[in-house]
């Protein structure tokens, strides 16, 4: 863990099913649609689809028999531990169905809005507690401005919204991904919410990565079977980067006809990690107008989604906010808008000094040895043609460029004043007179 060690509560185990926050009518619903679906069985099977403990689940059983949508099979064979098999009974499938007009949902069991709330105050990304140390860490591959980190390290602690802006190039991606990296604890993420009956996907294997269970000790006196609410999955705190395909819909409700439930919007799925709208000015819609959509989560914690009916209602907003652009913000802000966003951060290019020790770098890594004289054609001949101006993209670029036109000569991997031409050659293009 790269950050200073810190204990997050987490969401206890139902003892009794009231303690689910669900009602009764949607969590038996919810067992018989996933017994028509999955035509699973037995009591530790449906345990675990619905992400309930066993005992609670019995409770669940007993009650559905008792309303006779539920049979029990008889003992099953060895394989099956010998375990009591259930299965629906006419009434039960005619229930299931009905169930499944209404909401294809079935599997976990939701998590109730108001009991989510609580849990992501309790792992909130503005709680985190980030060191210079841990920062540097997950920063180490980046030549930085040493008072670059002294600007990033409050920024990210807050857990506000940041705004990084420069030339294109410097590594404005690169700096996003290492404070993502940073953050390097973890926290509790539901499978689905409910909200006024409806339900809410919110788990996304391709956004959150689930976190291994750590080992229990055999010698405990008290096996703490990791006692969590099982319809949270432990995870890494998440990511989601988006750029210029973002469009102001992603940051709704999305609802599917067909199955009738509801998917997390993009912000939503980003809870208690890291939001990051890599090339700002780059979407279809204009900065200004996505800014404004975010004003109200920014300011105050919470945003406001709307169900198919039109209700409108909250959710919390806790998620760190990282907006990287290559425009200047006056050129795509007003100034509202920019008050809006905590903190602004300049990413400029490098130094002579800086460009140097990252070229020399990435020579290293890539085990091309280095030359004087390509170094000096380098910066007395070609970076004067340019003003001078550096970028960080362009070490790698330019040895890539020479370790491929090596191999393709059939020579070791070098540099000289000529191999630098040719790389040279490949990273600008002419201004030429089109021709029509």
């Amino acid at each position: 863990m790269n950050m200073m060690a810190r204990t997050i509560t987490a969401p206890h185990m139902p003892r009794s099913l009231s303690e689910t926050g669900l009602s009764l009518v949607m969590m038996r619903d919810i067992l018989l649609k996933t017994m028509f679906r999955t035509n699973q069985t037995t009591l530790s099977s449906l345990a675990e689809l619905l992400c309930l403990p066993t005992t609670l689940l019995q409770e669940l059983i007993d009650m559905a028999r008792d309303q006779r949508l539920v049979e029990a099979m008889g003992t099953l064979h060895a394989n099956s531990g010998n375990e009591m098999a259930f299965q629906l009974s006419d009434a039960g499938r005619a229930r299931a169905l009905d169930a499944l007009a209404q909401s294809e949902y079935y599997g976990a069991l939701p998590v109730p809005l108001a009991m989510y709330r609580e849990q992501v105050k309790r792992q909130s990304i503005r709680n985190i507690q980030l060191t210079r140390d841990a920062l540097l860490a997950a920063m180490g591959h980046l030549v930085l401005p040493p008072d670059l980190i002294d600007q990033l390290g409050p920024a990210v602690g807050s857990g506000r919204s940041i705004l990084m802006y420069g030339p294109p190039g410097n590594g404005k991606s690169s700096i996003s991904n290492g404070i993502r990296d940073a953050l390097g604890d973890q926290i509790y993420v539901p499978r689905a919410i409910e909200y006024s009956g409806q339900i809410i996907t919110v788990f996304d294997p391709i956004i959150h990565n689930e976190a291994p269970l750590p080992a229990e000790d055999p010698t405990a006196l008290r096996r703490a079977g990791h006692r969590f609410d099982r319809r949270y999955v432990l995870c890494e705190r998440p990511t989601v980067i988006t750029g210029g395909e973002l469009t102001l819909d992603m940051l709704d409700l999305k609802f599917n006809p067909t199955a009738r439930t509801y998917t997390a919007p993009l912000q939503l799925k980003a809870s208690g990690g890291v939001f990051i709208v890599d090339d700002l000015g780059r979407q279809a819609e204009p900065p200004q107008k996505l800014v404004n959509r975010w004003i109200v989560p920014l300011e105050e914690s919470r945003d406001i989604l709307a169900l198919q009916s039109g209700e409108k209602f909250e959710v919390p907003f806790d998620t760190l906010a990282i907006f990287s652009t290559n425009f200047h913000p006056n050129a795509i802000f007003d100034k509202a808008a920019l008050r809006r966003i905590f903190f602004k951060i300049k990413i400029d290019g490098p130094n002579q000094r800086d460009f140097l020790k990252i070229f020399k770098l990435v020579a290293n890594k890539r085990q091309i040895p280095l030359s004087e004289a390509a170094l000096v054609h380098l910066l007395k001949v070609k970076y004067p043609t340019i003003h001078n101006v550096y970028a960080n993209y362009q070490p790698i670029f330019l040895i890539d460029q020479m370790i491929e036109i090596c191999k393709f000569e059939g020579i070791p991997p070098q540099m000289t004043p000529e191999l630098i031409d040719r790389a040279w050659a490949n990273m600008f293009v002419r201004d030429e007179e089109i021709l029509h």
